[in-house]
């Protein structure tokens, strides 16, 4: 039996399997669909500080091997997350990662400072890059300065494992990352959506609501992959591979160009057991090419 088995900072996960957030809402909604506790993690839907409601409808839009989501991140809130979301997850073996964002170092810091104290949450995951919030002209994802102060202040208020979760939306990722491993992360996750746009053409107007979104699914895919090749070659914390990840092929494509581990997003929609499929096609390859640990296939693309 080949070893599943991957770390991300002092995070330990049985597998490289996790479900990205947003996708799997908190967990609960896939239980009647796919086993949870064989993931490596689930990832928690984003919670903010107070409640949102999220964008006007209509929000999401299929587009060409992909989808299209101005959902503006609607939750309930920290406190209710809290009160009514981690009494379930707590019954869960497997990893439980929280998904946050904010405006500002110091509501990261006041989030990740709440969650500390929970102990069903094994790691937080700081989203720095959601492209649908209207209140901010620019991402904290986007900025160098912003990333490492909000990675710095969620840093000094947790011993959990941090991930900050990466725009593509930028000219040099590298440069983000590198305040991210700075100010303290332990992980990268990339990449989250490209900010996209879709048209009805007999209306006249954009298919969202909020005119631009974020652009998910196989379309990304290999965009996502480059950057996750690129960062491998330049930062040494682990990095979490997403974007268009729908089978195992494509999960072990992103483990070779140097991802420790993957998130299945925009699948969870189309196959919600799609992520336990990933995991099964994984173990077959392994023992189809006599691969006894999956680590040693992280980075080893051949070039």
């Amino acid at each position: 039996m080949a070893n599943l088995s991957v770390k991300l900072g002092s995070l330990r996960l049985n597998n490289p399997i996790l479900v990205a957030s947003g996708t799997f809402g908190y967990g609960k909604e896939f239980s009647g669909l796919v086993d949870l506790n064989k993931l490596g993690a689930i990832i928690t839907k984003t919670v903010t500080l107070k409640p949102r409601p999220g964008n006007p409808m209509p929000r999401t839009v299929e587009t060409p091997c992909g989808l299209l989501n101005c959902i503006g991140l609607q939750n309930e809130g920290i406190d209710n997350f809290i009160k009514d979301k981690i009494p379930y997850l707590t019954k869960l073996s497997t990893r439980v990662i929280a998904s946050v964002s904010g405006n500002t170092s110091q509501e990261f810091k006041t989030l990740v400072k709440l969650l500390d104290a929970e102990s069903a949450i094994d790691a937080i995951e700081l989203n720095l890059s959601c492209p649908n919030i209207g209140e901010r002209t620019a991402l904290i994802a986007q900025d160098a300065a912003a990333t490492y102060q909000s990675v710095r202040a969620a840093r000094k208020h947790t011993k959990k494992a941090l991930i900050t979760k990466l725009s593509p939306n930028v000219t040099d990722i590298v440069k983000i990352a590198r305040s991210a491993e700075k100010a303290g992360s332990d992980a990268l996750s990339l990449i989250n959506t490209l900010s996209a746009m879709s048209i009805d053409l007999d209306k006249q107007r954009p298919h969202l609501a909020g005119i631009s979104g974020g652009l998910s699914g196989p379309a990304i895919k290999p965009i996502a992959l480059y950057m996750v090749y690129c960062l491998a070659q330049k930062i040494k914390l682990p990095i979490i591979g997403i974007g268009g990840i729908m089978n195992a092929r494509d999960a072990l494509e992103f483990i070779l160009a140097g991802a420790a581990a993957i998130e299945v997003g925009t699948a969870n929609f189309v196959n919600p057991q799609a992520s336990a499929q990933i995991l099964a096609g994984i173990k077959q390859y392994l023992i189809k090419h006599k691969i006894k640990d999956i680590r040693k296939l992280t980075g080893a693309l051949k070039t």
